[in-house]
């Protein structure tokens, strides 16, 4: 019998949520995410929990063991229980019975194994009691120790039940799949079929999940598998994926972390900020990084205008798009920018200069303070000034 063993598991606050529904006489198995980064040696943050009692039960059993409980949608079966200050998602056993392709109309089951059929992928669908001993209800163990993302019975099915599960299966195979064994056959003919359906969900899932999937260390397989299949051209009409394996090379040679708004401009979709619906400073890095890097601003230029770290993600991007090495002596000169200050101000050239003169002659000293390599003085500088 396999038996997990965690730190989360094992904690007092998480243990008395598990006994508060138990101790009334009703299931509780943790399950999906906790139980399976715990099995592949992963941290995990969330911890949820799968329960036969009804929500309104689970409300009344853990209020009356003192814990604080909050119905974030129990609509859909689901509480979350907080603990010593740590949030528990409390989820009734479902079966589903009716679906749209975005929205699922459920009822309850006293049954694992039916709440098991309607999960997404076999490594999702793991279970553990409270002493760690693992519930295999659908086999998804040997997925799991193989690392091969498999839809759990029909793929087409079940992406049909939610068509973001087809950015789901590139999803998880970029964070959890093997490499070598490549994405599974059935799985990705569903999704290449079926990828039309992707056009009825909100930007926001979208983004959401493409912001996920491109976080992963190396999520280059997985989108050149997206492009293969058809699936990132309708995400990203215009998206070309060839540059990212490159991007993801040197950001390991930099040091530098996965960042998925680095990625999303090196795959240079047009209008990808309104696709994937971002955020306005989202929006704002993507469109700096991509007309930043196919320009010829110097290395300490960048560092100077836009910080260390948007200066190493241009400088990335460039050598990625170029399929050139990325210099150290690049990387150091950002540094130098980044640590350079203007020794000029306005009022060093007031009352001579006002309004837009003032700021054109700012900028044109900055220009010469910038080629000078920063070394020119605030003197240097203020002597070359003309005579008006």
């Amino acid at each position: 019998m396999t038996r997990i063993c965690a730190s989360w598991l094992a904690r007092a606050a998480t243990q008395a949520v598990g006994r508060a529904i138990s101790e009334g006489g009703f299931q509780a198995f943790f399950v999906g995410g906790c139980v399976r980064d715990t099995l592949l040696g992963i941290p995990t943050q969330d911890i949820d929990i799968a329960t036969d009692a009804h929500p309104d039960t689970v409300v009344e059993l853990c209020t009356a063991a003192g814990l604080k409980v909050v119905p974030t949608g129990i609509e859909h079966g689901t509480v979350t229980v907080i603990s010593d200050g740590i949030a528990h998602e409390v989820t009734t056993f479902r079966r589903d019975i009716e679906t749209d392709g975005r929205h699922a109309r459920v009822v309850f089951t006293e049954h694992v194994e039916e709440d098991a059929q309607r999960r997404d992928f076999t490594m999702n669908a793991l279970y553990a009691t409270a002493s760690g001993e693992v519930l295999d209800p659908l086999g998804g163990m040997p997925d799991l120790r193989a690392r091969r993302v498999r839809f759990i019975g029909n793929a087409a099915q079940r992406i049909h039940e939610d068509f973001l599960r087809i950015l789901r299966f590139f999803r998880f195979h970029a964070w959890y799949g093997a490499p070598e064994a490549g994405l599974d056959r059935e799985g990705l003919a569903a999704c290449a079929a079926n990828s039309a359906g992707l056009e009825t969900l909100s930007k926001e899932r979208i983004g959401a999940e493409m912001k996920k999937l491109l976080a992963a260390p190396d999520p280059a397989p997985s989108v050149a598998a997206m492009a293969q299949s058809g699936v990132l051209a309708v995400v990203l009409p215009g998206a070309d994926d060839r540059a990212l394996a490159r991007l993801v090379y040197l950001e390991a040679e930099a040091g530098a972390p996965p960042d998925p708004i680095r990625r999303l401009a090196c795959l240079g979709a047009p209008d990808s900020s309104a696709k994937l619906r971002l955020s306005r400073q989202e929006a704002r890095k993507q469109g700096l990084l991509k007309a930043k890097s196919g320009d010829m601003t110097p290395a300490s230029e960048l560092g100077y205008r836009y910080g260390t770290e948007l200066a190493l993600d241009i400088l990335l991007l460039r050598a990625a798009g170029f399929e050139a090495p990325l210099p150290c002596s690049d990387i150091e000169q950002s540094r130098v920018g980044a640590r350079a200050v203007f020794p000029v101000n306005a009022a060093d050239l007031m009352p001579r200069w006002q309004g837009v003169a003032l700021g054109e002659k700012l900028s044109e000293l900055e220009t010469e303070w910038i080629a000078s390599g920063f070394r020119a003085s605030k003197d240097e500088l203020l002597a070359r000034k003309p005579e008006r």
